[in-house]
């Protein structure tokens, strides 16, 4: 037999379920995933078994439930003062992955361009070659990794469908700034060019400053997917609830590809946030405060080790150059780091087209002050 030839040959499997499964075959501390070791909200876990078993336990409308999308719309409002409609505008996704690849695949045709900004996050890519796309890859710059405008701007093309853009970034833990938006503002403004707004950490944000949403800007919006996870704002990874705010006409075609690919979410779970979202909305903004302190803590107990960072400006990890500890290449280290050391971490290598001349690894400090105090009394010894 002839078996089809594989549509993803240079793709195996993600990193992520790679270190995981190391860290759990060598009971080694697990900083390389990331999802918390805390669970959410009391209120949010209660009020799932509530309407379980009031009956919320059949098809959600594909769109989402109303009260969530309603709950969804009212943040936004505050927040960035966009009002948007949550029967039109709004969309529940199970995950931010699904709304990421149903955004690239309701406006990716073949031959089209996409530019990704190096370290990426790995779903990025595969989306975009699956819809017959091609991924331009523009690499940022350690330490700060801050975007050369002027590089990206000699990357567009006619060809450009889409830029991705992630912030608070992950891997890196650096955030869009003011000068930033202005910049993209000039870039694509007379353009048709449509960008996504990788916006799942976007209540993780740190030393006081404020997150910049797409939602935000006008010339932004018109052309933009906003993507957001309810697993990272409520400690619920495993939930794999998120959603997408984006104008009516990019909407119309984001649901004609989500309606084929999950169709709806779970019902019981969509309506326990939006019973949080309306009860405890102080929670999200709490979430910079709680996870500063989860930084600094990570980063003081790493300051008498050989690992050297910037303290990451938002999302929950934190970049670390053990140049002064090894040779070895990221992916080698952290297969040694976490066997030999017993804490897993993840290579920044595997988020890049080209290969990096640095020696970097990223650690997830959403974890409990008790798991980075063991994992960083291993790291110090180093």
């Amino acid at each position: 037999m002839n078996y089809p030839a594989s549509k993803l040959p240079e793709v195996g499997t993600t990193i992520f379920t790679v270190m995981s499964q190391m860290a759990a075959e060598h009971n080694a501390i697990n900083l390389a995933q990331g999802f918390p070791d805390f669970n959410g909200p009391q209120l949010l876990l209660d009020a799932v078994g509530e309407h379980v078993a009031k009956g919320a336990n059949q098809y959600a409308p594909m769109p989402g439930i109303l009260p969530l999308r309603e709950q969804i719309a009212d943040k936004v409002q505050k927040l960035y003062g966009r009002a948007v409609c949550p029967n039109k505008e709004v969309t529940v996704t199970s995950g931010a992955t699904e709304a990421i690849y149903a955004a690239i695949t309701a406006v990716v045709s073949a031959g089209d361009e996409v530019v990704i900004l190096d370290p990426a996050f790995d779903c990025y890519d595969p989306a975009i070659i699956l819809n017959g796309g091609k991924a331009v890859h523009l690499q940022l710059q350690a330490p700060e990794f801050k975007l050369d405008w002027q590089a990206l701007a000699a990357v567009i093309s006619d060809k450009t469908r889409l830029i991705i853009f992630n912030s608070p970034h992950n891997p890196t833990g650096s955030v869009m700034s003011e000068d930033d938006i202005r910049a993209l503002n000039k870039l694509v403004a007379g353009t048709d060019i449509l960008l996504i707004g990788d916006d799942v950490y976007e209540h993780i944000i740190f030393d006081g400053a404020e997150h910049l949403s797409f939602v935000k800007y006008d010339e932004l919006y018109k052309r933009s997917f906003v993507i957001s996870s309810f697993g990272k704002t409520y400690h619920v990874t495993g939930w794999k609830i998120g959603y997408c705010v984006a104008p009516e006409y990019l909407t119309a075609e984001f649901r004609k590809v989500h309606q084929f690919m999950n169709f709806c979410t779970a019902s019981p779970l969509q309506y326990a946030l939006a019973d949080i979202m309306q009860k405890q909305p102080q929670h999200y903004l709490e979430l910079p405060a709680f996870y500063q302190k989860k930084r600094d803590l990570f980063n003081q107990l790493m300051k008498n080790s050989r690992f050297t960072g910037v303290p990451a400006a938002g999302s929950y990890f934190q970049i670390m150059d053990y140049s002064q500890i090894s040779d070895l290449d990221d992916m080698a280290f952290c297969e040694y780091l976490t066997k030999e050391v017993g804490v897993a971490a993840i290579p920044i290598s595997v988020f890049c087209e080209q290969p990096l001349n640095t020696r970097l690894v990223r650690f997830c400090f959403a974890k409990s002050d008790e798991t980075l105090a063991q994992a960083c009394e291993k790291l110090v010894k180093l």
